[in-house]
């Protein structure tokens, strides 16, 4: 039983991979996303709290539709529908938290599906800066990694 709780106490710890460099706007800046390429993204703080916009992303899939003319189609609420891509905001309400050296409680939208999702970013040690959307619970969810804009 005391080989247990010890296991059950030490593995968060074994279990984060966040450097833990204390530094709050280590996310500001413009990043691209690592595998495919195809989004980037200005990270911005505003007030307390961090957000992002898009900047530019892969128009390929529809040379009919160049990315500057692109709106957000799929929103679910009518009036909306027409606002660009290039320039959406599709991540706020990012606080920083100390304790984890991560940000949370945001709230990330994906334009290709017209969803939100709760959002929490963390910047791992190899410099990638990790984003993880889920609905309820952050174990159900889908990560992105992103590499800064140099």
């Amino acid at each position: 039983m005391k080989t247990l709780l010890i296991v059950f106490y030490l593995f968060p710890i074994f279990s984060i991979d966040h450097d833990f460099h204390d530094n709050k706007d280590a996310i500001i800046g413009k990043w691209i996303s690592f595998e495919d390429k195809n989004l980037e993204v200005e990270v911005y703080k505003y007030g307390n709290e961090y957000r992002a916009k898009i900047i530019w992303f892969d128009d390929s899939d529809d040379k009919d539709i160049p990315m500057l003319v692109r709106c957000d189609s799929k929103n679910p609420e009518k009036e909306l529908r027409n606002r660009k891509i290039i320039g959406l905001e599709v991540l706020h309400s990012l606080i920083y938290n100390t304790e984890k050296d991560d940000w949370e409680e945001g709230k990330i939208y994906d334009a290709s599906s017209g969803r939100e999702w709760s959002a929490t970013l963390w910047i791992k040690k190899d410099g990638l800066l990790n984003v993880r959307g889920f609905w309820h619970f952050e174990f159900i969810g889908h990560n992105i990694r992103f590499k800064r804009v140099l």
